[in-house]
């Protein structure tokens, strides 16, 4: 990761980026700006990842219960992999969270993709369950991180 990295929240102007791997619809991300009233400019479910003015990459944050965080998503452009965008997009988000003070941040990852699993186990998270079938008959294995 080279020195012109950015880690920031999403902007309005992000939108299109954040759902451009069709796991959300548009409608759903454009409510989640649209709800957003102490900083309508700041999207705190969206952080962006930018390289040299680029985006490449971004984590899409939910609430489990509207409480739990959990990592709906995070993604980064196949030609930036590898290079410690997904893990300062993860530090991020840890710093964010432990300052709003939470203590836990969950995630997941579909039960026959061993590479975003094996990123999760080397970025400190432990794995926690399983639901099986729950994506066309694939189960999804969930990750614990402690934010200390």
């Amino acid at each position: 990761m080279s020195d012109e990295t950015v880690i920031r929240f999403a902007r309005r102007d992000d939108l299109d980026f954040a759902y451009q791997d069709g796991y959300i619809r548009g409608e759903v991300l454009r409510r989640k700006i649209e709800a957003q009233t102490l900083n309508p400019d700041r999207i705190e479910d969206i952080v962006i990842a930018e390289w040299n003015g680029e985006r490449v990459g971004y984590v899409r944050l939910e609430y489990l219960w509207s409480i739990v965080p959990y990592i709906s998503l995070i993604q980064v452009l196949p030609e930036y992999r590898r290079q410690g965008v997904g893990k300062a997009l993860l530090r991020f988000i840890e710093t964010f969270l432990r300052d709003a003070g939470h203590e836990v941040l969950y995630s997941s990852s579909q039960a026959d993709e061993p590479e975003p699993q094996a990123w999760h186990r080397y970025v400190g998270f432990e794995e926690c369950g399983v639901i099986a079938g729950i994506n066309e008959g694939v189960g999804e294995v969930f990750f614990r991180k402690s934010l200390p």
